[in-house]
């Protein structure tokens, strides 16, 4: 693999979102308020890299095999271990637990739907709405990260992130029957 593509500047984003995994559960495992403002710091960080990366990529002509293959993975990475240890510390508790089950599905079966299609050499857009999912399930995740944090500078917050999760749920269902519903024909083609 040539050097400039492993080192390009929307790859090196990609390598910080991984990165930034492991530093933002940390947070989680650090008493008081300040651990979960570095905790969402990085987050935002995270986040807003799964933006740039992408785009920069296509910007600058650096789109590259090693990218399209990261940045899911990375984006994965980040909101399941977030939700992971969100449900650990209670953040996420009760019948919220089904949303974040939900988003936690809906990615691996649709990682592998992409990874089985991608052997048919058959490509599955990202859509609109896929991407609005996307949005409001980040927005969520940071809220909760915030949580008591958030609490402490605007009453309701997790409120507002629970809210925000389940929405994100709902829309989750809809991509992920959509993406399903558009690789049907070739997995029963196979």
């Amino acid at each position: 693999m040539k050097r400039n593509v492993v080192l390009s500047f929307p790859n090196i984003l990609t390598y910080g979102r991984i990165a930034a995994v492991p530093a933002v559960a940390a947070c989680f495992y650090i008493e008081g308020l300040t651990a979960r403002w570095v905790a969402l710091g990085l987050f935002i960080l995270a986040a807003i890299t799964d933006f740039f990366d992408g785009y920069l990529a296509r910007a600058w002509q650096q789109q590259s095999a090693l990218g399209r293959m990261l940045d899911p993975i990375a984006d994965k990475l980040l909101v399941s271990v977030c939700l992971l240890m969100l449900a650990a510390d209670g953040t996420i508790g009760g019948w919220s637990l089904v949303a974040a089950i939900i988003i936690l599905c809906r990615e691996i079966l649709v990682s592998g739907l992409r990874e089985f299609l991608a052997e048919l050499q058959v490509s599955v857009p990202v859509t609109q709405l896929a991407k609005w999912k996307t949005t409001v399930q980040l927005v969520a995740v940071a809220l909760l990260v915030a949580g008591p944090a958030g609490e402490s500078v605007l009453a309701g917050t997790t409120l507002l992130g629970l809210t925000a999760l389940w929405i994100a749920a709902l829309l989750t269902l809809y991509t992920g029957y959509d993406y399903f519903r558009a690789g049907i024909g070739h997995l029963i083609d196979e």
